[in-house]
């Protein structure tokens, strides 16, 4: 199964989205070895920082960028996401409470 890894190259003066693809068994999550693994073949010599918020920091001094988080993970399987701005828009165009004409 492939998962894709949204993830966020932190700058001093920009930020880069940018993807990676790890490949795991049926059923699996990556790990942090996997995540570790992928950023390595992309050139990026990372430690992780944070486990819960899935940052990393380089591991040598002198990288260009400051850190990198995962910003989501893609493994195909559907996923209910509510589209806040459409609910925003719903709410504010219908009424919220009927009244009589």
């Amino acid at each position: 199964m492939e998962c894709i890894v949204h993830f966020e190259v932190v700058y001093p003066h920009e930020n880069k989205e940018l993807r990676g693809l790890i490949f795991l068994n049926e059923g699996e999550k990556p790990s942090e070895r996997d995540f570790l693994d992928m950023f390595q073949s992309m050139g990026f010599k990372l430690r992780i920082e944070d486990r819960e918020q899935l940052i990393f920091k380089p591991a040598e001094a002198g990288a260009a960028y400051s850190l990198i988080r995962i910003r989501s993970l893609d493994t195909g399987e559907k996923t209910y996401k509510e589209d806040q701005e459409l609910r925003a828009l719903l709410t504010h165009l219908l009424p919220g409470e009927s009244r009589p004409l």
